[in-house]
């Protein structure tokens, strides 16, 4: 069993306690029910046996009120002990994890232990997407529900167990029993305690075209938060903290992560208090959320992947890669092959027609690749990015026929189709927009706030989502269309519904809209492939990659430039769902000139592909290409399923590499871009990992035979740089013995 309860006896008031234990096949997780009903957090970390109820200390520390129900016990304070989901009114001063309003306006909770359930499989979570596991004997879910009789108000607190991958959720449900309204101000489903440590925080800054850059400080009495205030997980932080001792490097240290499963506005942080407990937390914005619970409603928050390694940073990143790729995504897509594509954004913007698409379509092909995407300009009378957003029919005139056609004849070429859509958004100048205006959310009597010269659709109104659902059919039914990528280029600022009776629901019933469409989209084309994009990876989250298997990294195609932003998002997310293409030069987002190998290489980073007119290439460049897809189609699964190594830093060192390795650990790919020449080089070797010991590689292309041992230990030679940007490709396999 992975989850254990048992009673002991509190060793300050003797009386009877619950203790209870999630052992994961590395980790330990324990917390207990004290005396008084409230759920106090014991322990997280390294594996271990027994009970650390000890750790608990009990001290009149002045000014740390005691809870009612202590009456006279002045030692007894919650703002001086580590709890499970700390709520404000308990006397806690620190950030809580739970804030409910009344229907007098006080925000006081004081919840109390009421029950409990061990059963076998892990929970599922309505509306909302969250970690799977298909079979019952290889996960676990504890349910403790914790009760205030005063609000008549239950918190089930749900905890999914998937143990041989050291992954421990965190769910989150309220349920309002009482007979007044209630409103949720603040919902924090994943909110954990340290006792002790020092601890870094490592979070991923960013902005458009620069996502999730790393940054790592001490935790200190100052609080550290970050979150999206924009109604979408963002470009400016992602949903991942990473909480490490100050000694954690990527082979050894303890660490701890948090992952929301969630695609709106978030917040997360951590922030140590006076007596040395650092408090790690993760959950909804509060931002525009004020969720009003009616009597008898409950709401359901979204999860949190929580992980610990005792092993360093590579670990933990490897433990969200294996229960993203294989418990979040799902469908066909989760571990089947890609198919190499050929954007045509870079090619042709909006600018399309019949003939440039089909001349792509026959490049694309030449070139060995399996997939034409039409983008941008494709419908109604788009000729620039301010018209027809909502008016999803195709124009005519430009395709020179019908959608269907277009698809039949990229079909015959031996090409699947794919095609750009951004279903959440609405142009003012558009058919849909002079019919129902009213379907915008935007505040009455005022000015709406602009971006791209676009509005927000309101997905909180079932009409909304009805009609997206069947615009996006009937694009789909055209013909086989095996991938769509799925586009969203704002923030939400106007937050009003004309459906929403209280506005502070809006944003997360947002989501809501938004998942039960792409759900039913999932069920209806279950081999289409979806690509998630919010002006590159503005929406990068596990909640999205729950229905669309991959993400557009970033709207940075230069290879330099991707080689941080790809090395921050493997901290939480694995290559399988890194979509990464290789574009023209000088690139268009910052004019740098890059070799076509280094693109390439940097390109093969899970879902690869072209973004840009090979008609502009010369022969050589072509068959260049050509080269670089046979080589990803040899290594793809490699790159997709095999465990991924950061080897170097880009941010830090002269030389960004990163490796894959097989699980066998008898097949190795090494990939590095040079980032420093100089004129008269010195020796550079670069430590290899995840290799066995005692062993011997050989390279495939060279031919040389290395031992495992001094791989990992000295490492291999890099070739000293010639030019900007050289890259380096290696392709290692165990000999036989």
């Amino acid at each position: 069993m992975s989850v254990n309860q048992e009673e002991i006896i509190d060793r300050r008031t003797g009386k009877k306690t619950i203790v209870f234990t999630i052992h994961t096949a590395h980790t330990t997780y324990q917390m207990m029910a004290d005396p008084y009903g409230y759920l106090l957090h014991l322990y997280y970390g390294r594996r271990a046996e027994g009970t650390a109820d000890y750790l608990l200390q009990y001290l009149d520390h002045g000014f740390s009120g005691n809870p009612g129900i202590a009456g006279d016990d002045r030692v007894y304070s919650l703002d001086a002990l580590p709890q499970e989901l700390p709520f404000e009114g308990s006397s806690d001063y620190r950030s809580p994890a739970l804030v409910v309003e009344d229907g007098n306006g006080t925000r006081s909770v004081d919840l109390h232990f009421e029950s409990c359930s061990i059963r076998d499989g892990k929970y599922h979570l309505d509306g909302l997407p969250a970690v799977y596991e298909e079979q019952d004997d290889r996960a676990q879910t504890l349910e403790i529900v914790l009760a205030d009789p005063c609000l008549r108000l239950k918190a089930h607190l749900l905890y999914g167990v998937l143990p041989e991958l050291d992954i421990i959720t965190r769910g989150l449900i309220l349920e309002n029993h009482g007979t007044q309204q209630l409103h949720l101000d603040k919902v924090l489903p994943a909110s954990i305690d340290f006792l002790s440590g020092s601890w870094d925080l490592i979070t991923f800054h960013g902005k458009h075209a620069g996502e999730r850059m790393l940054q790592r400080t001490p935790v200190g009495t100052i609080g550290q938060t970050i979150g999206s205030r924009r109604g979408t997980s963002s470009h400016q932080y992602n949903p991942l903290l990473i909480l490490a001792d100050r000694s954690a490097t990527e082979a050894q240290g303890l660490c701890y992560a948090m992952e929301f499963v969630y695609s709106g506005g978030f917040t997360a942080g951590a922030e140590q208090d006076p007596f040395g407990t650092t408090r790690m937390q993760m959950g909804i914005a509060e931002t525009d959320f004020r969720y009003p619970l009616a009597p008898g409603r409950c709401f359901t928050a979204p999860e949190v992947i929580m992980t610990c390694s005792g092993e360093g940073l590579t670990k933990l990143s490897q433990n969200l890669h294996r229960c993203v790729r294989d418990h979040v995504c799902r469908g066909k897509y989760a571990h089947a092959p890609r198919p190499i594509l050929l954007n045509s954004w870079e090619a042709c913007y909006m600018n399309i027609t019949r003939e440039n698409l089909l001349k792509l379509a026959d490049e694309a092909k030449d070139l060995g690749l399996d997939l034409l995407v039409v983008d941008d300009g494709w419908f109604g009378r788009r000729e620039d990015d301010r018209s027809s957003l909502g008016d999803w029919t195709a124009n005519r005139q430009k395709l020179g026929g019908t959608l269907g056609d277009l698809i039949r004849e990229v079909n015959s070429r031996g090409l699947k189709f794919g095609i750009w859509v951004e279903p959440e958004m609405i142009s003012e100048d558009s058919d849909l927009y002079r019919s129902h205006p009213d379907w915008a959310l935007r505040i009455p009597g005022r000015e709406p706030v602009r971006s791209r010269d676009q509005l927000v659709l309101d997905l909180t109104r079932a009409d909304v989502v009805d009609y997206l659902w069947k615009a996006l059919c009937s694009i789909l039914d055209e013909g086989p269309v095996e991938y769509l990528k799925w586009d969203y280029n704002r923030s939400i600022s106007d937050v009003f519904s004309h459906r929403a009776k209280d506005q502070g629901s809006v944003l997360y019933d947002y989501m809501l809209g938004l998942y039960d469409l792409l759900e039913r989209l999932n069920q209806r084309y279950p081999d289409l492939l979806i690509e998630g994009c919010s002006g590159g990876g503005g929406r990068f989250d596990a909640g999205m990659l729950y229905y669309t298997p991959q993400i557009w990294c970033s709207d940075n195609t230069d290879a330099v430039n991707r080689l941080a932003i790809q090395y921050g998002t493997s901290f939480g997310y694995p290559v399988s769902c890194i979509s990464a293409h290789v574009s023209a030069v000088p690139n268009e987002q910052n004019g740098r000139v890059t070799p076509l190998f280094t693109r390439g290489i940097t390109a093969m980073y899970g879902s690869f592909g072209y973004e840009m007119d090979p008609g502009k290439l010369s022969p050589g460049e072509k068959d260049e290409i050509r080269s670089q897809v046979r080589t990803y189609r040899e290594m793809e699964r490699l790159i997709t399923q095999g465990s991924y190594y950061r080897l170097t830093s880009p941010f830090t060192d002269s030389v960004s590499a990163w490796s894959f390795v097989s699980e066998d650990q008898k097949e190795v790919l090494v990939h590095a871009v040079i980032l420093d020449i100089d004129g008269n080089p010195g020796p550079h070797c670069l430590r290899l990992a995840g290799l066995n010991h005692g062993a011997v590689y050989r390279d495939t292309r060279t031919d040389i035979a290395y031992p495992s041992d001094y791989l990992i230990a000295i490492g291999i030679p890099v070739p000293a740089g010639h030019g900007d940007w050289q890259g380096l490709q290696i392709h290692l396999v165990q000999e036989e013995t």
